[in-house]
Formats: structure tokens, sequence, C-alpha cells
């Protein structure tokens, strides 16, 4: 007997069924990394299965698994360098679209991916929707040379920064970067923040996504919601 999904599992279910009947013949799509992208990829793969025709590029190790698992057609960079589709999930979302990603140590991959691509659509269950970004900390992937000279910057500008996995057990990106996840606490520009970031050098991408949303699927009253930029939104609308 399958096992019951959880509530937050329920949601996430029902956005990734959403945006995988976005998903038209013949495209080619980015696919993104997490949890949630995980019921997406199902979804897509049961169209597949159907007799739809979509090729993916994956944004991360996880993300070749788990097309791999669903039976989704894999394509890289020499088969094009520009996408139709972009389908990922989100750590925090605010009321204006931008966003926290990175949890899963994906986010350059998954922001060269997006940029690529002519639509992005983003998915997020019910957690993830918040008045301010900053409760979740912010993933900033940095190389590795002179790593503490940089982190010593970020923790200027941000007030705590960790490095992921800790000195003795440091997570590698899939570039073969650091994270350190930073605690800023909430963040009333997102888009300074991000080009703050950038100017550091020895950081190569944050996990701020801002003004990257064209069509966001998240969850209202149990159900599955489509809001497109100039929707307005449920949440947050209490929050000076």
């Amino acid at each position: 007997m399958a096992q019951e999904l959880s509530a937050q599992d329920r949601e996430k279910q029902a956005v990734g069924e959403a945006a995988a009947a976005h998903v038209e013949d013949g495209m080619a799509i980015g696919l993104g990394t997490g949890s949630t992208v995980t019921f997406f990829a199902a979804a897509l793969g049961r169209r597949i299965a159907d007799g739809l025709t979509v090729r993916a590029l994956p944004t991360s190790a996880a993300s070749i698994d788990l097309a791999q698992s669903f039976d989704i057609p894999l394509i890289d960079w020499t088969a094009t360098t520009r996408l139709d589709l972009c389908v990922d999930g989100a750590d925090e979302v605010a009321p204006d679209r931008a966003m926290i990603k990175g949890g899963g140590g994906a986010l350059l991959w998954e922001k060269i991916v997006a940029s690529a691509s002519a639509r992005r659509l983003y998915i997020a269950d019910s957690s993830k929707l918040v008045a301010r970004l900053g409760a979740f900390p912010l993933p900033v992937e940095v190389v590795r040379f002179g790593h503490q000279a940089t982190a010593e910057r970020l923790a200027a500008l941000c007030g705590e920064a960790a490095l992921r996995g800790g000195a003795e057990a440091p997570f590698l990106t899939d570039s073969g970067n650091f994270i350190y996840d930073c605690r800023c606490g909430e963040i009333a520009d997102p888009a300074a923040l991000e080009a703050a970031l950038g100017a550091i050098p020895g950081v190569v991408e944050s996990g701020l996504f801002v003004g990257m949303v064209d069509l966001l699927i998240a969850v209202r009253d149990g159900a599955a919601v489509e809001l497109g930029p100039q929707d307005a939104p449920w949440w947050g609308a209490d929050h000076d």
C-alpha cells in the first residue's frame, strides 16, 4: 500500500502537476532541482509516456538523476542554448515574486538555465510564501580560493555567513565551489542586496532571484493557483 502523502507533499504534487500541463509538445525545457520539482517531473514523465515529446536541460546532477527516474530525455548546451520554458522551485517567494533559491546547492546552474529560457515558471507550496525574504538563509556560491576573505565580506554585509558543511567537510556545488549560507534577517531590498553581493570578489552567484518569474504556481486554500506578473498576491498584504 502506497504511503499517504503529507499535507505539504499534496501541495507540492498539486503545483507540480499544474506546471506539467504548461509543457507543450516539442519544447526544450529547463528542469529544476528540489523536492517540489520531483512532483513536476513525475507528472511530466506520465505525459511523456502518453506521447508528449520534450527535451530537458538539467540544473544539477540531482536533476539528471530525476530525469532518468521518470524517463525524461535529456539534452546539454551543445544541443541548444535557448530553452522554451524553465520549471523550478523556490525556498522563499515574496509578494513581488523576488525569491531565495539554492537550498539544494544548485543556484548557479539554476540561474544560468533560467536566464536561457524564454519563459520561467516557478512552483511553490504555501510554506514558501513569505511577507519578506530572509527567514531562510541566503545561499551564496563562492570560489574556493580565498573563500575565507570572501566570507568576511559576506558577514560584513549580511551579519553572519556559515560555510555549508563546515570546514571539515564543506559542501561542493556541481561546479566545485563552496556555499556560504548567510543569515541576513529581513531583506528589504532584494535587488540591491543581489547587486552588492555580486560586487564582492570571489562571489560566483547568490540565491536571490529577482525579476525572473513569468508565472508562479502556488497554493491557496489547498488548491494550485497561477499568478502572472500583473496578478495581485494574496499573502503578505499586511506587512508594511
